[in-house]
């Protein structure tokens, strides 16, 4: 698996990004996110159980990661037609507005996500710098939702480029050196 201090690979993939008709695919890469941070997260399938919770606490917190000039976006190795059949299906799905994409095969593999004796995507998120660079990687079990508001946090700390306690947040000390 990719850690802190790898490069985020290039990508390019399909992407279910609406429910309006027409407007529902687009196609995403690196390049949609240039100079911003990037806060990338797989889940491991569409019609499931845990993966919405998650989804839609992290496009709740859009508006939030978008005041820290980051961008969120998910994916499973389901296709952007899954993704959207999904939405249409599931009421807390039809209202977010964060890109679920498809993690391809060698995406997945190349992120090192994927799960070997499941063959899907693991419970991963990572920060990415706006240089490309990973600066954050947290990994969960399937069964284990992740937390929205650590992903925060730990964006918060990495801002700051200051040394950041244990259980650090916004608006407190960071520790000073010498």
């Amino acid at each position: 698996m990719l850690t802190v201090g790898d490069k985020f690979p290039q990508f390019k993939a399909q992407a279910c990004v609406s429910r309006e008709k027409g407007k529902e695919f687009a196609t995403l890469s690196n390049d949609n996110f240039s100079g911003q941070w990037l806060v990338f997260y797989s889940y491991p399938k569409d019609f499931t159980f845990i993966c919405p919770t998650e989804i839609v606490e992290l496009d709740k917190a859009a508006k939030d990661f978008a005041e820290r000039d980051a961008v969120v976006v998910g994916g499973s190795t389901d296709n952007e037609f899954s993704h959207l059949a999904w939405r249409n299906s599931h009421d807390d799905l039809q209202k977010i507005n964060t890109p679920l994409i498809h993690i391809s095969a060698s995406f997945g593999q190349e992120l090192g996500i994927i799960r070997k004796d499941a063959g899907v995507a693991l419970r991963a998120t990572f920060i990415v710098d706006p240089e490309g660079t990973i600066r954050w990687v947290n990994v969960n079990d399937l069964s284990v939702g992740r937390s929205v508001a650590e992903t925060l946090r730990v964006l918060d700390a990495l801002q700051t480029d200051e040394l950041c306690p244990c259980n650090w947040s916004k608006g407190q000390e960071t520790i000073k050196v010498g």
